[in-house]
């Protein structure tokens, strides 16, 4: 495929709005959903560090991790036809150097005064948390192109801010509370594998290696599926009340399954897989918010 020249797809936004999309708008709960929650439920108390914390997460930290992406991915990302939208900005070349300041200066004040909040056992699960943002897209770090540390690092942008939470709030890691989060880490590991599926064929053209470059979209699939189930099986694990969130998993793992016998030359139909999980995660969050008020009402 033929790459469209720099002034091509980057779409109508300019400067703020730019950047703004740079953050995934849609992926902002992704993030700060399971720091709010995990605080709340490690018996953390509803205060300034808890609105602190979870508005980082909310944008800056997104910004930091998508902004990044869309910056270093700017070639592969003219020639990929699901990029500049929801799935990521195509960001005008004049938008770079704006963006990559936005992500710093809005993380900084944040990032001081959430490691300097608590003890050394927090500060050290944040200083990884953004040091697995940074590294998956930095130059010469590149982990979103070393197949399987790829969905791991990925899945660790989404876990890590749970297990920061539980640290900042000196909660216990017990072993459901451990079960819940290997659950969530199989979980967020199955989606990113999911998600390269679809961009195999790109990705090979562009010389960009990834899990499903390496496996191929079937056994790719099928381990996602594989993930999904153990992820299931952790959360029962866990036990009362987080074992009725076994079904969660789940149901991503219905949602991938019709796509378990797909060819790499028909790679781009996982893509109809891949915008299902982006509404299913707002579904399954609401859903999960849900239990939750109902379980503290009852405790």
């Amino acid at each position: 495929m033929t790459a469209a020249p720099a002034t091509a797809r980057p779409g109508p936004l300019t400067g703020l709005g730019q950047v703004l999309l740079a953050s995934r708008p849609l992926s902002w709960i992704n993030t700060a959903y399971p720091f709010a929650v995990a605080y709340l439920l490690a018996g953390g108390e509803p205060g300034w560090l808890l609105v602190v914390g979870t508005v980082y997460f909310l944008v800056p930290y997104n910004l930091l991790m998508y902004g990044l992406n869309d910056v270093f991915d700017y070639a592969s990302d003219l020639a990929n036809p699901r990029k500049g939208g929801i799935e990521g900005a195509v960001l005008s070349d004049r938008w770079h150097r704006a963006t990559l300041w936005s992500a710093v200066l809005s993380n900084v004040p944040f990032l001081v005064v959430l490691l300097a909040a608590d003890g050394v056992a927090s500060a050290a699960v944040l200083a990884v948390s953004v040091f697995a943002v940074v590294a998956y897209s930095a130059p010469r770090l590149r982990f979103k192109e070393r197949p399987f540390v790829d969905s791991l690092t990925s899945s660790t942008h989404f876990v890590s801010p749970a297990v920061f939470a539980i640290a900042l709030a000196g909660g216990p890691f017990t072993v459901p509370v451990v079960a819940t989060l290997a659950a969530f880490f199989l979980w967020g590991a199955a989606s990113h594998a999911f998600g390269a599926v679809q961009d195999i064929t790109a990705d090979r053209s562009a010389g960009i290696g990834s899990i499903a470059t390496v496996l191929g979209a079937r056994r790719t699939v099928r381990l996602s599926m594989a993930a999904y189930a153990a992820s299931a099986l952790l959360m029962l694990a866990a036990g009362a009340p987080a074992a009725f969130a076994a079904v969660v998993p789940l149901v991503y793992l219905a949602s991938v399954a019709p796509f378990r016998d797909l060819d790499d030359g028909a790679c781009e139909q996982a893509h109809r897989g891949w915008r299902r999980f982006l509404w299913l995660n707002l579904v399954t969050g609401f859903l999960l918010t849900q239990a939750f008020i109902v379980a503290s009402l009852r405790s």
